[in-house]
């Protein structure tokens, strides 16, 4: 077990000065971008932020929410399983799907999730008119 912790340890190491490691940059720019564009949505429907919805559902509706963010990003995901796979064989000369699935995390649904609710979280406070704002601080100057 130690071996194989430390050979996976040594590889994922290995990535950051590897070939194509143009990917590092490349996927987590890409699930940004999704994630962007899905957290001004969330925001524009008043949907709570993403990860926080995803982990404590107000309408047992996780089911919904693992689709639809699967539907978002899933080819950001398949890509980057796909390039580490093109990686491996490339360099290793074996294929760890293991690690795929761990760079594939890191690359690309680590910053989506993220991401998303961050930005529904600034997109919802910058919606909030001025007036609505004004009105809760003033106390009936009469």
């Amino acid at each position: 077990m130690d071996d194989t912790l430390s050979r996976i340890g040594s590889q994922l190491i290995e990535r950051v000065s590897g070939p194509m490691k143009f990917r590092l940059v490349l996927q987590p720019c890409m699930a940004a971008f999704f994630a962007i564009r899905a957290g001004l949505i969330d925001a524009k429907l008043g949907n709570r932020p993403y990860f926080w919805a995803l982990l404590f559902p107000k309408r047992r509706d996780r089911a919904t929410l693992g689709k639809d963010g699967w539907k978002s990003i899933y080819r950001v995901v398949i890509l980057a399983v796909v390039l580490d796979v093109i990686y491996q064989i490339k360099v290793i000369h074996f294929v760890y799907i293991g690690e795929a699935i761990i760079v594939a995390f890191v690359l690309a649904l680590l910053p989506y999730l993220i991401l998303r609710g961050l930005v529904t979280r600034l997109a919802s406070k910058k919606k909030k008119s001025p007036t609505q704002a004004a009105g809760t601080e003033v106390y009936g100057d009469t």
